[in-house]
């Protein structure tokens, strides 16, 4: 793998003289791509975080004021030609912009978590200095907390679709556009076989996922009231398109054959064209449909790998594997994620051990988010006794795994101080904002004492 963070871009390629796809190829072509398989090495992160006015935190932000703020990041070292991938930060995160003016850092992949932690760690110093000089600062939330405007300030042809799509089936869509922000960590898919086989890893992420959703849960407030969720940004994406944010079925052996079936019978979100033409594709068209003749135009293996991008389950295979269930956290608090998933994952011990306290929770046959066990964990958190004996038991195990690691000590700490903190009390991240405004305070600045 190159990069974890790639993303195709929103440039339509032209459609002449390209073969046409068949079924048969497009299920040979997911199974060959979704799992990179050797020995896992790399590992990055995806962190997301809101603006905010520091003097006036409930305006929304002008989108110039933030591309002030960007504009004043480097490009490159020697100051010539502007950076591909936009400004230049020293550890060589790529920074984007979001639907919803959020803010992205993706992390390069790194050899090892401390390596990734040491990276991020200075690109968000920069890109907060540079906001900060415009009067903005970063807020770690998984849903903005305070009540301001939600508008779609990217316009380009890929969000309008998205926008179009998702409103067939209510609020959701718009919600998690302009409303959410998570915080992905990004892992190598696993072995062919043996103690990091892919398939084992694939299961036990899942099985991990409610604990991950609980332990992290930071989005207690929507419009500036509570919701009755410990992570509403996890309702939210439980509500949406089910072919798309569902996970796929987990009771194959091999998940490559039930990753290929999930993308095909997914619907297709955009269909790219050119001319300026709207990218807005058919109520109800699959990707299957559309390969056995039902769209305007044969399917390419371009746009297969595109409808790949559209779809968000809680865990995504692009040769690596996308962790995508976790709120947003404030400060520098992804690197206590970072620092679980890692422990849990890259070391058989820690895996078994975590495997043992996450089984009976009992989630491995169902397709998650919509399930009982995930619903407690975006309500609850760990305030939900079992979830809270699962989280403990993982984070034990991971600092365990971790010590057998050098250079992890910042990871280790963090990741002792937030279970001290959090799950050992019965809380998460959530109940800061609650506490805040219980208090009259404003939620979004209760991250400034732990960054």
């Amino acid at each position: 793998m190159s990069r974890l963070t790639d993303t195709l871009t929103d440039i339509s390629p032209p459609w002449a003289d390209v073969p046409p796809l068949t079924e048969a190829n497009a299920e040979g072509h997911l199974t060959a791509i979704c799992f990179k398989i050797g020995p896992p090495r790399l590992v990055g992160v995806e962190a997301e975080w809101f603006i905010h006015d520091t003097g006036n935190p409930g305006s929304a932000v002008a989108p110039d004021r933030v591309d002030r703020a960007l504009a004043a990041l480097p490009t490159r070292p020697d100051g010539q030609h502007p950076h591909p991938d936009g400004p230049f930060l020293p550890a060589g995160s790529r920074l984007t912009r979001e639907p919803g003016g959020q803010v992205e850092l993706s992390s390069p992949p790194a050899d090892s978590p401390a390596d990734c932690a040491e990276g991020l760690l200075l690109d968000q110093a920069a890109l907060r200095t540079a906001l900060a000089a415009q009067g903005l600062r970063l807020t770690g939330s998984g849903t903005d907390p305070l009540a301001r405007e939600r508008r779609l300030e990217l316009c380009q042809p890929r969000y309008l679709a998205m926008e179009r799509h998702f409103d067939r089936a209510g609020p959701w869509g718009r919600i998690m556009m302009c409303g959410t922000a998570s915080l992905q960590v990004c892992v190598d898919a696993g072995t062919a076989d043996g103690p990091l086989a892919y398939p084992d890893r694939w299961r036990l992420i899942h099985l991990l996922g409610p604990v991950l959703v609980a332990a992290f849960a930071n989005s207690p407030l929507l419009d500036g009231r509570a919701t009755g969720h410990r992570s509403t940004r996890q309702m939210v994406w439980s509500r949406m398109d089910p072919s798309r944010t569902l996970a796929p079925q987990l009771t194959d052996h091999d998940p490559r054959e039930s990753w290929a079936r999930y993308v095909l019978d997914a619907e297709v979100l955009c269909i790219r064209r050119t001319d300026g033409l709207p990218w807005t594709a058919p109520a109800g068209l699959t990707f299957r449909d559309w390969l056995r003749g039902a769209g305007e135009r044969p399917p390419t293996q371009a746009d297969l790998d595109y409808h790949c991008t559209t779809l968000f389950p809680p865990v995504r295979p692009r040769g690596h594997l996308e962790l995508r269930m976790i709120d947003a956290q404030p400060g520098s608090g992804w690197l206590v994620p970072l620092a679980l998933v890692t422990g849990l994952l890259d070391d058989p011990t820690a895996a078994d051990t975590a495997l043992a306290a996450l089984e009976p929770l009992g989630t491995a046959t169902r397709r998650p988010p919509r399930t009982e066990l995930w619903r407690r964990a975006a309500t609850l958190a760990t305030a939900d006794p079992g979830l809270r004996r699962a989280a403990l038991a993982c984070f034990g195990a991971a600092d365990s795994a971790l010590a057998r690691r050098p250079g992890t000590e910042r990871l280790r700490t963090a990741l002792a101080e937030f279970a001290d903190r959090y799950p050992a009390r019965g809380r998460c991240p959530a109940d800061d904002q609650l506490d805040a405004l219980r208090a009259g305070t404003h939620p979004a600045f209760q991250e400034a004492a732990r960054c």
